[in-house]
């Protein structure tokens, strides 16, 4: 017996900015489970800033969303029909077939989750990908060493907000940007962050020179841009940077401007160093093994701004790529 359900496609492929008119949710009825298959009804559903680039027909290390076709991405939910050995119906399980009520999948294509005591949805946030983002792109991308001075951009975000609380837990500075006051004060107040400063109230710079009057020694580069350009001026001899993300030139539509203070990398003896995180699932048990118990004991704490329905799923894409989240944007289903 087949399972009505709702997935959201991708009907445009967006020029800038995304529009709602480029999305379109869909009715569908999906197949029994086969053998070794699963039916999962999701709970909640990420949105993550790499998606834009999918929305995009260009070759990169991911292939693109196709047009009329649902778009996919981290969620968890709940096994509702279990042909797969080993899950059983009311396991909760995390799988890659988000943007849709329902999937139907192989259960080797998931992964249990045993939360014990946290919310499943933190398995899509501060213990999934964005946290093994963090993880490895401050540990051994960026090479984090004691004393470091710490520079993380969007570090309200679900990445950058874990990136300076590792870094804090370890003993080192650590300095964010973000773009509201609330987020600053979030940063300081709640995050333990050293310095923050709200990078649309003047030249990133400027603002970074006096956080950080003698420099800083890593910077986790979410943003790209002005961010970057400002962290190479700050670098230390020997300064490490973290390529996880450039945000800022994600709706461009015009070639974005380059980095006129690049060769400051080569008297500085800076490592600048892109990396993906699906390269490293294998740091996963180590994320887990380390931050798990720092939140179950208050070490580490995360937010979550939670979006209602699969039909608001594209605007709150939308409102993330605006920076309307702080910490990790999720969609509840």
């Amino acid at each position: 017996m087949s399972t009505a359900s709702r997935e959201i496609q991708l009907a445009a492929r967006p020029h800038g900015e995304p529009k709602p008119t480029d999305f379109r949710l869909a009715e569908v009825e999906l197949p029994d489970p086969g053998p070794g298959e699963l039916l999962v009804r999701n709970t909640f559903m990420s949105v993550d800033p790499y998606m834009r680039g999918r929305m995009n027909d260009t070759k990169s290390y991911v292939p693109p969303f196709q047009l009329d076709r649902p778009l996919d991405g981290g969620a968890v939910g709940e096994v509702v029909v279990s042909n797969a050995e080993g899950l059983a119906p009311g396991d909760v399980v995390l799988h890659q077939l988000g943007w849709r009520d329902h999937a139907v999948l192989p259960g080797a294509h998931t992964r249990k989750v045993e939360a014990d005591g946290l919310s499943e949805s933190a398995f899509l946030g501060v213990l999934g990908m964005p946290g093994l983002t963090a993880y490895v792109g401050l540990l051994d991308i960026a090479g984090l060493r004691e004393g470091d001075v710490v520079f993380v951009s969007g570090a309200a975000g679900a990445v950058g907000s874990l990136v300076g609380q590792i870094a804090r837990l370890r003993g080192n500075t650590v300095i964010g940007s973000a773009g509201s006051p609330e987020k600053v004060a979030h940063l300081v107040d709640d995050l333990g962050f050293d310095a923050a400063f709200n990078y649309k109230d003047g030249p990133v710079a400027g603002q970074l020179a006096a956080a950080a009057p003698d420099g800083i020694d890593v910077y986790f580069d979410n943003v790209g841009g002005e961010h970057l350009e400002a962290a190479l001026g700050a670098l230390n001899r020997n300064g490490r940077v973290a390529l996880c993300g450039a945000i800022s030139v994600y709706n461009a539509t015009e070639p974005p401007a380059g980095i006129r203070n690049l060769a400051l990398a080569i008297g500085k003896r800076l490592t600048l160093r892109g990396f993906i995180v699906s390269d490293h699932f294998d740091r996963l048990p180590a994320l887990h093994a380390e931050i798990g118990p720092a939140l179950r004991d208050g070490r580490v704490t995360f937010r979550e701004t939670i979006v209602e329905g699969l039909d608001q799923a594209p605007q709150a894409f939308i409102d993330l790529l605006r920076g309307g989240n702080v910490g990790k944007m999720l969609v509840k289903l």
